[in-house]
């Protein structure tokens, strides 16, 4: 980054004695537009639409061509005067309309629909990291030793993921 842009999102800086620094700024506020609370229409693809809808952004695919060359895996809007464009920064979060849910910009590459952590609701944990696989209960004479067993661990898991109490 330059002493002219944000160290995070690239954003233009005012200079002192600048001119037209309302270009700059407004150059601001869109990329701003475009990744606080940023929704895309879609992920990977590499055509611009024919007829973007104003405000729109898109997920830039490996090989964006057109008026997207050079861009790829950026953020991608289209304004009144035409593309902006954002990198991604690790971390990077926008809902994903096509797909339903979010896409995060993680090791350099978008993830999406991935879903990490734990699931607390009012504040006992009710899903979390995948337990062991249980083992069924096989042959035997004793198959009530075995199934109290299997009864056992399935209790334990349900548990394991605070989907029944611990009484």
């Amino acid at each position: 980054m330059t002493d002219y842009m944000t160290h995070r999102l690239a954003l233009p800086l005012l200079q002192p004695g600048q001119a037209q620094k309302e270009m700059a700024h407004n150059e601001a506020l869109a990329l701003l537009d475009m990744v606080v609370q940023g929704a895309a229409v879609e992920a990977g693809l590499d055509v611009p639409p024919a007829s973007p809808e104003l405000g729109a952004s898109w997920i830039l695919g490996a090989s964006p061509s057109g008026a997207w060359t050079g861009h790829a895996h950026e953020i991608a809007g289209w304004t009144g005067a035409g593309w902006i464009f954002m990198p991604p920064r690790e971390g990077t979060r926008l809902w994903l309309g096509a797909n339903r849910g979010m896409a995060v910009f993680s090791s350099g590459e978008w993830r999406l629909g991935e879903v990490h952590g734990k699931v607390f609701v009012e504040g006992d944990q009710v899903v979390g990291p995948r337990l062991d696989s249980i083992t069924e209960p096989l042959g035997g004479v004793t198959v009530d030793a075995e199934a109290r067993a299997t009864i056992v661990s399935i209790l334990e898991a349900m548990r394991a993921h605070g989907l029944i109490d611990n009484d």
